[in-house]
This record gives structure tokens, C-alpha cells and sequence, in this order.
């Protein structure tokens, strides 16, 4: 278990090690001096090294900023505090760590963050799927919903960054979402097509200058096995980037805010999704919408976690300090390592049947087949609806 920063001797957060089979190291990429260029982060299979570096979980002071905004909670008082509480804690990776080459190829899966987050707040769901054998590209996304982000300008040194931005006043909010949800998913689109450019051996620029070599991944990604995932708003973008990219073959949406959705949209929706739900944040009106989806393919499964909050699916939920969670909203009743364990599996089992994965993860078929309301005897937190 990683150390825990702790404030006033409460302990903050310990994210988890991840526990398939592969050690799991990540960096950042930033391709382009503008905002139409990428940013994300990578997680993927690494060989071990000792005395690994371990990267924060929160990079820089500006996020602390972001995160106070997004909470509508003064910056003077809680970016301070989120940085003294959460800002020496790391995520167990290998920061830059030497990527394990793999000559039948990784699958690769691209992250969508929620509203209000960044690349690095899915750590741990990303970290254990990279432990079996996936490499996962959590985006930051540069539509204004992240809770803070930036790139890097031409001249040296020079940065910009994006600020969080709530809805305009007197626009309504769909409009607003639903241009931002377009945005994040040709950001997704862009992201494969990194990967592509990579993979044909073209020379990708990382203008971070990370101790990492873009080029290694060139024979170990198999462009022919990608999914796309994402949490929230990054659910729903999951969803539109099935409809924007014929290589998505399939998507996984945590939690999925439906509403920035246009409904011309559904019918459009070719590939399976499976929607992992928690029970306290859905609407009706949105497992309907849902449920649109699962009626025109066979293939789409609606699980719901039960004992779980919306933030359960972020690495919020390690969060153990009482003010802390208390301001983020996030702990259900579910133990949040049994909640992490029920998304992965479930993931996994969905991701190994539609990407045609060789590996048995050997993960509980009869969940995303629907038997029954308790699924299996050992996932009694899970139920179906189909």
C-alpha cells in the first residue's frame, strides 16, 4: 500500500497497487504548441526497475486551483488544503519506467475524464487495467471541463492554461454540453490517431521532453483491438466516439452522464457499450436512455454497483480524510478496493469478449450475461438490468 500524506494525523489517500500480472509505468504526452494538439497520460506494462519513481497524483499546484473551483469552494482556503493534504501523494508506477515490449501488441483502451477532473484522477481503475496487459491513454481534455488544464506555447517555457468554465449564463446547458461532448470525442479520435502515427513509425514530437521514447511503442500496440472508456462525461463521450471512429470496437462508460446527448444520436450507436453504473447517481430519465441503447444491440450490458456513489469510480473514493471526502462526495458504503475490483473485472470480461483478447481473465461471464439479480455468488454488491 502506498505511504499516506496525512494532515493533523488524519491519513488522506492511498491509492492501491494494481494486481494483474505486469508492473504498470506511465508518462505524459503533449503533441502540439496549441489547444488543437493532445494531452494525455499512458499507462502501460513496464519491466521492473528498482528504486522506481513514483509520480504525484495531483502534478502541479494549478490542478489544487482547479479542483477549489470546480467544488465552488473558495481558492484561497481550499486549494491550499487539497495541496497540503493530497499534494505528496503518488501514484505506485513507475514514473517513465522502461516499457516491456510486446510483439503481439497491447490493446489500447482511451480514457475520457469526468466534468471537473483530469488525466490523472482515474489512476487507479487505469493502472490495474495496464497491470493486464493494456495500455490505457487517459486524456486531459481541453473542452473547459477539466477542472484545469494547459499547453505548452512555442517559446520556451511559455504555457497557457485553460481554466474550468461553468455554463454561460442564459445558455442552456445542452447546447453548451453537447458542443463540449463533440469536442471530447474527436479528442478521443485524435488520440488514435497518435497511437496510428506512432505505430507507422512516424517521429511524434512529446513537446514534455519525458525520459520516454514514443517510438518503443511501435510494434507493441495492436491498433486493430482498441476500445474507448471514460467516466461521467467522459462516459457519454465514450459513447459518441463509437459514432465518430469505426475503430472503437466497443466502449466502457462508468457511470455515464447521458444528457449532453442529442437523441438523433442513439440510433447511430453500432458497437456494444457496457455501462457500469453506481447506485446513487443515475436518473431515470438517463437508464432510460441507456436502455435506448441495449433494445437496438444485444450486445450492450447495464450493471449497477450497489453500496456506491458517483465517485466511487475515481480515485476519490481512497480518499479517507473526513473534510476532504466530505467536499468531494466520495464514499458509498461499498469498501472502495471491493468497488475498484467489481468495475476491473467487470471491464475486463467485457473488453475480452468484443476486442477478441487472446488472455482468459476468466471474469465472470455470467455478470455480462445477466443471470440473475445477484449475478454470482461472489459480486453480491452487483445487479443487472436488462
Amino acid at each position: 500500500r502506498l505511504s499516506r500524506g496525512s494532515m493533523g494525523g488524519t491519513p488522506s489517500l492511498a491509492l492501491p497497487l494494481a494486481k494483474g500480472p505486469h508492473e504498470v509505468g506511465c508518462t505524459d504526452v503533449m503533441v502540439g504548441h496549441t489547444r488543437q494538439g493532445l494531452f494525455l497520460r499512458l499507462f502501460y506494462p513496464c519491466l521492473p526497475r528498482a528504486g522506481a519513481e513514483r509520480p504525484l497524483w495531483i502534478p502541479r499546484y494549478e490542478y489544487c486551483g482547479g479542483l477549489a473551483d470546480f467544488a465552488q469552494r473558495s481558492r484561497r482556503w481550499c486549494a491550499p488544503l487539497l495541496s497540503v493534504t493530497l499534494g505528496s501523494c503518488r501514484v505506485p508506477v513507475s514514473w517513465n519506467g522502461p516499457f516491456k515490449p510486446c510483439s503481439s501488441g497491447y490493446p489500447l483502451i482511451i480514457f475520457s475524464h469526468g466534468l471537473g477532473a483530469f488525466r490523472t484522477l482515474y489512476s487507479s481503475v487505469c493502472s490495474e487495467l495496464a497491470s493486464w496487459g493494456l495500455a490505457v491513454a487517459a486524456l486531459e481534455h481541453r473542452d473547459r471541463s477539466a477542472s484545469a488544464t494547459y499547453f505548452c506555447t512555442a517559446e520556451a517555457g511559455g504555457e497557457e492554461w485553460i481554466p474550468y468554465q461553468r455554463v454561460p449564463q442564459g445558455q442552456k446547458e445542452f447546447y453548451f454540453r453537447n458542443k463540449q461532448v463533440h469536442q471530447r470525442a474527436e479528442e478521443c479520435v485524435r488520440a488514435l490517431r497518435l497511437f496510428e502515427d506512432i505505430s507507422s513509425g512516424k517521429s511524434v514530437l512529446n513537446v514534455l521532453h519525458q525520459d520516454f521514447d514514443l517510438s518503443v511503442l511501435k510494434d507493441s500496440i495492436d491498433l486493430t483491438k482498441v476500445a474507448v472508456m471514460g467516466h461521467s462525461f467522459g462516459g457519454v463521450t465514450a459513447v459518441l466516439a463509437l459514432v465518430k471512429e469505426p475503430s472503437f470496437r466497443c466502449a466502457v462508460a462508468l457511470d455515464a452522464w447521458m444528457f449532453p446527448l442529442e437523441n438523433a444520436l442513439y440510433p447511430e450507436v453500432p458497437k456494444p457499450v457496457l455501462f457500469i453504473n453506481t447506485e446513487k447517481f443515475q436518473t431515470p430519465e438517463s437508464v432510460a436512455k441507456m436502455k435506448r441503447l441495449s433494445s437496438r444491440n444485444s450486445q450492450t450490458k447495464i450493471i449497477t454497483i450497489l453500496g456506491s456513489v458517483h465517485q466511487s469510480q475515481t480515485d476519490f473514493t481512497f480518499l479517507t480524510g473526513k473534510l476532504i471526502s466530505r467536499i468531494f462526495g466520495a464514499r458509498g458504503t461499498l469498501d472502495p478496493y471491493k468497488g475498484l475490483d467489481i468495475t476491473s473485472r467487470a471491464a475486463l470480461a467485457f473488453l475480452q469478449k468484443h476486442l477478441d483478447l487472446e488472455e482468459d481473465f476468466d471474469r465472470w461471464d455470467n455478470l455480462l450475461e445477466g443471470i440473475g439479480n445477484a449475478v454470482v455468488p461472489e459480486a453480491p454488491f452487483c445487479r443487472s438490468s436488462l
